[in-house]
């Protein structure tokens, strides 16, 4: 274990706390003009998959656990798991849905990803900042609204809605924020 501030926790981080690990989830710093800053942290109980919100002062020391984190490539989906293997080793990984949580639709094959491991399991997973997808469906401008700067709402081949400006296309690749889907730009290839 090792001692880290609050502030400096970091989605995918490993928590110890009362003797249990969680994996943090999300992670806000909140600065008021007055008063104390805080940190939120949004934590899944590796043992159970319960969830957890809890504020700390931004400066009050949290154990981070020792994690080994080893790069993986996807290979597929297999009921509940997904199954990530070795690029060296060429050993295969079953992770637990959970684990991959939100990350799921983008996942794709062959990406590298990061997973941490404690005692050999996976416990969370880091997918690459951004991916390409291809948009399915976007809805039609409304007239009046070509103004630069407009966003309409629109459907990535991976099945997540998104916002994406208005020139933008079914059949487009563009470029997405895996944390979110935010759309970042059009694809160059």
């Amino acid at each position: 274990m090792v001692s880290v501030i609050a502030s400096s926790v970091r989605k995918g981080n490993v928590i110890e706390k009362d003797g249990k690990l969680y994996v943090v989830l999300k992670a806000e710093n909140f600065h008021p003009g007055k008063g104390t800053p805080t940190t939120t942290i949004e934590m899944r109980r590796i043992s159970d998959g319960v969830k957890v919100n809890d504020r700390y002062k931004t400066t009050e020391s949290l154990e981070k656990a020792f994690i080994e984190e080893k790069t993986y490539n996807y290979l597929y989906q297999d009921g509940d798991h997904f199954v990530f293997m070795d690029p060296v080793h060429f050993d295969q990984l079953h992770v637990d849905a959970d684990v991959v949580g939100d990350w799921a639709p983008y996942l794709q094959e062959n990406m590298e990803v990061q997973l941490s491991l404690f005692n050999g399991i996976a416990v969370s997973i880091v997918l690459p900042q951004r991916v390409t997808l291809e948009i399915t469906d976007t809805e039609p401008v409304v007239k009046g609204q070509t103004a630069s700067g407009s966003f309409k709402p629109a459907m990535l081949s991976n099945g997540v809605r998104t916002m994406v400006p208005t020139h933008i296309v079914p059949g487009t690749r563009v470029v997405v924020m895996t944390e979110d889907g935010a759309y970042v730009e059009r694809a160059k290839d």
